[in-house]
């Protein structure tokens, strides 16, 4: 029974218990015959054969001592020493380096709300170890990459620990695999013992998951086996496709190397359709689109956001019309004739205040988009009540080019949400001539419609 200040090994005395799941036991030790004091604290894993522990426990412990001796990594807790101990019971003993600072799991235990900024910041620290991890000869996989094998040390940098899981060779066809990894976190196909590459990228990315939202991967709804999350996070779009790209089932649809992801966690939106590829509908997009080899169509809501928005236009409307009405019956009470210059100089402003609030109100709130595309031509047009407002048309055989496109606009909106400097839309590029459309939508919204058009255009062309 270990105790605490009980020395092991001649040099290693233990300090207070750091974990016991049963199979392993970690503790925090004091090496004595360390020279810098800073440096004297050390972590003690330790492994009772025995009882509960079968051979594969031992085998995964070995090879972790193994993998963690031939890594040099600034944030991979170093292995110092593997030796065992023959008292009572038979046990193993794995000492590294010890981190000062607290788990990622700790902080959610104790309610941390982790913001967008410190999300990416995990995010690109661990997949700087991974790049190192996986360009290795033969490459290592993690396997277990999940909230609580996260350090975030008092140094404000991020460390990857507990190596137990590690693979370090190809499984062989037909050889026996141990089944590692943690509900919730671990991909599919690495329960079946095909792990590559891309299973650490899923494991990243549902723990980054959990912890935007704070719930636990497992207990987040799934539709069609990817995790629903993105209606519980308020961050970027862009950041919430990287992390659908991150967890896709399917390991080819994820990113292929630490660098690709890497590279898509910092491209900017305008950039990012350059390296997603495979995109879908966000969940609570409202545009609707039907396809057949004869036809491509697309309709889009009006862009006015919100019900808040609808709100602000309806009430500037009645308010600049009671208001005309009130000044003119004054006008007329106090007899000033309808020809008066009086009465010109009163109402002309009025007047131009309300055509400019029904034109916002009919083009932002009644407005309805509606793309046409077949083999022959195409055609944008605009829809009020099902009349048509304004059409743009031309060749199918002229596309060269559908893209996400941005466009800078100056805060000249009646609506809050429309004052932004920067709006996307999607851009149809001719031989003479762009065709954009979409102002309102998502940036992720305008990748995927970009898309969608693109396949039918290869698919029918």
């Amino acid at each position: 029974m270990l105790e605490v200040e009980q020395i092991l090994h001649e040099r290693y005395q233990l300090h207070r218990q750091l974990g016991d799941n049963g199979i392993r036991q970690t503790w925090l030790a004091k090496d004595l015959q360390a020279n810098d004091n800073d440096s004297s604290f050390v972590v003690v894993k330790l492994l009772a054969f025995g009882g509960k522990v079968q051979w594969e426990d031992l085998k995964l412990f070995e090879r972790e001592a193994q993998i963690l001796q031939q890594l040099n990594h600034p944030r991979i807790p170093k292995c110092l020493d593997y030796f065992s101990i023959d008292d009572s019971s038979l046990w193993f003993a794995l000492v590294q380096r010890y981190i000062p600072g607290e788990s990622l799991k700790e902080k959610l235990i104790k309610s941390h709300r982790f913001t967008e900024k410190q999300v990416r910041k995990i995010a690109e620290d661990v997949l700087s170890i991974l790049l190192h991890l996986h360009k290795l000869n033969p490459p290592i996989l993690h396997r277990d990459i999940k909230p609580s094998n996260l350090i975030w040390g008092e140094d404000d940098e991020v460390y990857l620990i507990d190596f137990g899981a590690v693979q370090d060779k190809a499984s062989k066809e037909g050889a026996t695999f141990t089944v590692v990894g943690t509900y919730g976190y671990a991909p599919m196909e690495q329960f079946g013992g095909r792990a590559v590459p891309a299973s650490d990228f899923y494991a990243l990315g549902t723990t980054l998951i959990h912890l935007l939202t704070g719930i636990a991967p497992a207990d987040l709804p799934q539709k069609e086996l990817r995790i629903q999350f993105a209606d519980k996070v308020n961050v970027n779009s862009s950041f919430i496709y990287w992390l659908e790209k991150m967890t896709e089932p399917s390991p080819e649809k994820r990113f292929t190397t630490a660098e690709d992801a890497f590279t898509g966690l910092k491209e900017n939106r305008v950039g990012i359709r350059a390296i997603i590829q495979g995109v879908r509908q966000p969940i609570n997009s409202r545009v609707v689109v039907s396809k057949s080899h004869r036809n491509l169509k697309i309709k889009l809501p009006p862009k006015t956001k919100s019900s808040g928005d609808v709100l602000l236009y309806t009430g500037g409307f009645m308010f600049t019309l009671v208001s005309g009405l009130i000044i003119m019956m004054l006008t007329l009470l106090f007899g000033i004739g309808m020809g008066n210059p009086v009465l010109v100089l009163f109402m002309s402003p009025l007047i131009l205040a309300w055509i400019a609030f029904v034109d916002q109100l009919l083009g932002n709130v009644l407005a309805r988009q509606i793309i046409n595309i077949t083999p022959d031509f195409f055609e944008i047009e605009v829809l009020i009540f099902n009349f048509r407002r304004h059409r743009k048309y031309g060749r199918t055989a002229d596309i060269q080019d559908v893209f996400q496109s941005v466009i800078h606009t100056g805060k000249t909106s009646f609506i809050p949400s429309e004052n932004q400097s920067e709006q996307e839309m999607v851009t149809i590029q001719t031989d003479d001539r762009r065709y954009s459309f979409g102002l309102g939508l998502s940036a992720i919204e305008c990748v995927w419609l970009a898309q969608e058009i693109k396949d039918w255009l290869k698919a029918n062309g």
